[in-house]
């Protein structure tokens, strides 16, 4: 990185933004110091402009700001911090300092979901039901997808509305597990879709 510190006299802007949800929770400032610092440790610090000193988020409450990735915009002078936070993040209580819900909804857990089923099967944890999918190949999977299907077909046409939203979370899941075994994920999907929807 090679950020302009000078610029606004010696501080940054650092937007801190929930990588699941990509909500942004809070912006706070950073100094040279302090951005080494966070970058040391994985932990979030900050520059304290009323107190003149660094502080890391969470050092007295608890509620961390735990780092998934650092990126610099486009004029070295602002940084965009993803981020895992362990509890509210706002002084207040507040999920966000500017009082919004910090949760993710239906489609972000698709992608978290997505995200999992990529982490078994790079890890292939023992025990785990993704993973002895995996391990049965992928004439197994394609057929859990069809009985799935079929599952979800008769949900719909003769049973309950709780009977088929349960069905077809569980067709989407499987077919989330066969893609991946395919070297795709679930937004392959979205942009084969995108490319139809003119």
């Amino acid at each position: 990185m090679n950020l302009d510190f000078e610029k606004q006299g010696g501080l940054i802007p650092a937007i801190i933004q929930d990588n699941t949800t990509l909500k942004v929770l809070m912006l706070g400032y950073m100094n040279e110091e302090s951005l080494k610092k966070t970058q040391e440790t994985g932990k979030v610090t900050f520059y304290s402009r009323t107190r003149k000193c660094l502080w890391t988020k969470g050092e007295t409450s608890g509620n961390f700001l735990d780092v998934v990735s650092i990126k610099e915009d486009c004029d070295n002078d602002t940084l965009l911090i993803k981020v895992n936070p362990v509890g509210p993040v706002c002084h207040t209580g507040s999920d966000t300092c500017f009082n919004e819900t910090n949760q993710m909804d239906g489609l972000a857990f698709i992608k978290y979901l997505q995200d999992f089923i990529d982490k078994r099967h790079a890890e292939m944890p023992e025990g785990s039901y993704t993973t002895s999918l995996f391990k049965k190949g992928v004439n197994r999977m394609a057929q859990k997808v069809g009985e799935e299907a079929v599952e979800t077909v008769i949900e719909a046409t003769n049973g309950t509305e709780e009977g088929f939203i349960y069905e077809a979370s569980d067709l989407i899941y499987h077919l989330i597990v066969l893609l991946t075994s395919k070297g795709m994920r679930i937004e392959t999907l979205g942009e084969e879709l995108k490319k139809r929807h003119k």
